[in-house]
C-alpha cells in the first residue's frame, strides 16, 4: 500500500519536477509550498524505508523547483501564499532532511535562505517575520508573526532539523523558547489550546466556552515538534508533555474504534466529530494528523543516548534496543492482571541480555509523581521527580526494575485564579460524564479539599464498564443535596459517544450546581467549522444522533497508545506492535546520513 501511494505521488510529478496540485501559472499561490512540504516529507519517508532512489531523485526535482522560485533573487518566500509566509517556510524541514540524506551542499544554503529571509522586509510586514529573534527575546506566541499555531511549529520543527544538521545553537535556543512559550501561555490540563487554529493566550482562559477549541492538527504537532526537542536536549519535560497530550487531548480526539477524529475538543461540553474538510478525499487535516501524532509514540517510548536504553513511556510492551557495547537488549513491561499503566500505579522492568555488561537504563520519573519508588532487584535507587534517573551497574540476564508511582488523586487549581479545580490521576486528567453522573434537579457539591492538594479516589471498575471506559474514579463532595461522591472517568473517554446527550464536564465550579452542571456554554454548535452539511460522512452532526460505538475492539488501543501499531519495516521478526502485549521496537532507521560536525541528541 505505502510503496502504491508513493509511486503514485511521484508520478504526479510536473516535467520540471514539480511534486504539487497547481498549474504553472499559479503556482505558490495559496497553501501550494504547503502542499510541497509534505509531498517532500511523503517521498523522503518512503525513500528512508526503501532506499528507492527514484524517491531520492523526485525529492530532489521538486526542491529545485522550490531553489529556482524562491532561491536568491527570486520570490520572497514571506511572501508566498496563506499567514504571512508561514506556511511556505516550514518547507525548511524537509529541504534540510534532503541535505542530511544527500550531503548536496545547495540545500544547506536554501535553508539557510530561507531563515534569512525571516529578517527581510516583506509585502506584509515591514520588519519581515523574525520567527528566530522574536522567538529568543522571549515573546509569546501569539505576538509572533501570525498567530497560526501548527504553521509556526512546523517551522520550528524544520529549525530543530537545520540545528541537527549544523550545529549551530542559535536555531535550537529559538526553538526551546519558542516551546517554553507555549507551556506558558497555551497549554491547557490536557494538551495545546487554541482557539479556531490560532494561539489565543489559552492558559489562562481555558475555564471558560471557547470557540473552536485546541485543534487536533495542533496537538499533533505540538507532539512532534517536542520529540525533536526531547532528542535534541534530553530534558524529560519534554516527555511529560509528550505523554501528557498524548493520553489526554490526543486521544480524546479520537472516536472510539479509531475511525475518525475530532477536528476540534474542548475541556466541556459534547464532542464533535471533524467535518469532512475535503470532499475528493473524503477527509480533513485533522483526520490525517491524528493518526501521525499516535504513530509518533513508539519512537518516543523508548529511546537510547550514549549511556544506554531510555524508558520514557511505562505502557506494558517489549522494547528491543542495542547496548552501548553493541549488544541486544530486550526491555519488557508485562501486562498487569488488574491494569496496566497509568491505571496501575506498579511497573516492572524486566532486562533480557545475552552476556553481561556495564551501562546505564535511564528511566524518566514524571514531574507529577513526586513520591517514586524505584529498586533493581529490590534495591532502592535514589530517584526525584521530573527529571531523569540513571541507573549504571553491570546489568545481566534477569534483573528486574520494579517502579511505583506516585497515584493519589490531585486536585488542580484554575490557572485564572477564578475558584474553579480539575482532578487528575497520574498523567490522566479526569471529567464528569451525564453517563454516570447525570445532572440531578437540585443541590450542589464542592470537591473535599480536606487532603488538598490530594483527594482519595475510590476505582469504580464497575461505572467505567457501564459506558466502556478505560477507567472511572468516585471522588468525595460535600453540600446540599449532593451525593457522597462524584464519578469522573478519564478526559479520553468523556463524552466518547460523541453525541449531542452526551455532555462532560472538566474544571469544576465551587460548589458545582448539580442541576446545571453540564449548561457549560460550550455546545456543538461552537466547534464545527463550517455548517451545515456532512460532518461525519453519511451522518449529520447537527441533525442526527451519531450510534452508539462499541467500546470492543478500541478498547485495546485506548489502554495502550502501542497496541495497533504496525510491524516496522526494520523490526525484528516476530515484533508486530499489534501483538497482545503490544510490543515496542525502537526506531533505528539506519539511514546513512551526512554525519555533522558535533554529535547531536538522542536515537
Amino acid at each position: 500500500m505505502v510503496t502504491t501511494a508513493a509511486k503514485a505521488l511521484i508520478a504526479t510529478a510536473a516535467p520540471d519536477g514539480y511534486l504539487g496540485t497547481r498549474t504553472p501559472q499559479h503556482r505558490l499561490e495559496g497553501w501550494d509550498v504547503w502542499g510541497g512540504k509534505y509531498a517532500l516529507l511523503g517521498v523522503l519517508a518512503y525513500y528512508d524505508r526503501t532506499r528507492d532512489p527514484e524517491a531520492l531523485t523526485a525529492a530532489r526535482r521538486e526542491a529545485d523547483v522550490l531553489i529556482d522560485e524562491l532561491g536568491p533573487g527570486k520570490t520572497n518566500i514571506e511572501d508566498v501564499g496563506e499567514w504571512k509566509g508561514l506556511p511556505a517556510s516550514s518547507v525548511l524541514e524537509p529541504i534540510v532532511q534532503l541535505y542530511e540524506r544527500t550531503g548536496d551542499q545547495k540545500y544547506l544554503e536554501f535553508a539557510r535562505h530561507i531563515v534569512a529571509s525571516w529578517k527581510k522586509p516583506s509585502n506584509k510586514l515591514p520588519n519581515g517575520m523574525r520567527l528566530i529573534d522574536d522567538a529568543a527575546a522571549g515573546r509569546l506566541p501569539v505576538q509572533l508573526c501570525a498567530p497560526k499555531s501548527y504553521e509556526m511549529m512546523s517551522c520550528f520543527e524544520g529549525l530543530c532539523e537545520l540545528y541537527r544538521a549544523t550545529g549551530d545553537r542559535k536555531y535550537l535556543d529559538a526553538s526551546i523558547k519558542l516551546a517554553d512559550g507555549v507551556n506558558r501561555d497555551e497549554v491547557t490540563l490536557v494538551g495545546c489550546g487554541t482557539s479556531g487554529e490560532l494561539w489565543f493566550s489559552g492558559h489562562k482562559k481555558q475555564t471558560g466556552v471557547v470557540s473552536k477549541p485546541m485543534e487536533t492538527c495542533v496537538t499533533a504537532t505540538w507532539m512532534k515538534l517536542e520529540y525533536q526537542l526531547l532528542r535534541l536536549t534530553g530534558d524529560s519535560k519534554y516527555a511529560d508533555e509528550l505523554e501528557k497530550n498524548l493520553y489526554n487531548g490526543l486521544l480524546g480526539a479520537m472516536m472510539k474504534d479509531g475511525s475518525w477524529w475530532a477536528y476540534f475538543s474542548g475541556l466541556m461540553g459534547v464532542r464533535v466529530p471533524s467535518y469532512v474538510q475535503h470532499d475528493d478525499l473524503n477527509l480533513s487535516c485533522c483526520v490525517v494528523n491524528g493518526p501521525r501524532g499516535l504513530l509518533l509514540t513508539p519512537f518516543w517510548a523508548y529511546m537510547t543516548n550514549a549511556n544506554g536504553p531510555v524508558v520514557n513511556l511505562y505502557a506494558s510492551g517489549t522494547a528491543r534496543l542495542t547496548t552501548p557495547g553493541g549488544q541486544p537488549v530486550t526491555l519488557q513491561i508485562p501486562a498487569q492482571i488488574r491494569g496496566d499503566y497509568p491505571v496501575a500505579d506498579h511497573v516492572k522492568i524486566a532486562v533480557k541480555l545475552d552476556k553481561p555488561e556495564e551501562f546505564s537504563i535511564t528511566l524518566r520519573i514524571p514531574q507529577w509523581s513526586l513520591q517514586t519508588d524505584v529498586r533493581v532487584n529490590g534495591e532502592k535507587a535514589d530517584v526525584h521527580p521530573g527529571s531523569y534517573a540513571a541507573i549504571h551497574r553491570l546489568w545481566k540476564a534477569g534483573d528486574e526494575v520494579s517502579i511505583t508511582f506516585d497515584m493519589r488523586g490531585r486536585i488542580l487549581d484554575a490557572p485564572d485564579g477564578n475558584g474553579q479545580i480539575a482532578l487528575a490521576r497520574g498523567p490522566i486528567i479526569l471529567s464528569l460524564d451525564n453517563r454516570f453522573t447525570p445532572a440531578l434537579a437540585t443541590g450542589s457539591a464542592s470537591i473535599d479539599r480536606r487532603n488538598s492538594p490530594y483527594i482519595e479516589l475510590t476505582p469504580n471498575p464497575e461505572a467505567a464498564a457501564r459506558i466502556g471506559a478505560w477507567m472511572a474514579f468516585d471522588a468525595p463532595v460535600t453540600g446540599t443535596g449532593a451525593p457522597a461522591t462524584l464519578t469522573f472517568t478519564d478526559y479520553a473517554d468523556a463524552g466518547s459517544d460523541f453525541s449531542k446527550e452526551n455532555s462532560f464536564r472538566t474544571w469544576l465550579p465551587q460548589p458545582l450546581d448539580l442541576k446545571s452542571a453540564y449548561d457549560t456554554g460550550q455546545t456543538w454548535q461552537s466547534c464545527p467549522m463550517r455548517q451545515p452539511g456532512p460532518i461525519l460522512p453519511g451522518r449529520s452532526f447537527a441533525s442526527t444522533t451519531l450510534p452508539r460505538i462499541s467500546p470492543s475492539p478500541s478498547m485495546a488501543l485506548r489502554r495502550s497508545p502501542m497496541a495497533s501499531m504496525p510491524r516496522r519495516r526494520d523490526a525484528p521478526r516476530g515484533s508486530s506492535m499489534a501483538s497482545l502485549p503490544p510490543r515496542i521496537v525502537l526506531p533505528t532507521d539506519g539511514i546513512p546520513r551526512w554525519t555533522p560536525p558535533i554529535p547531536i541528541g538522542w536515537k
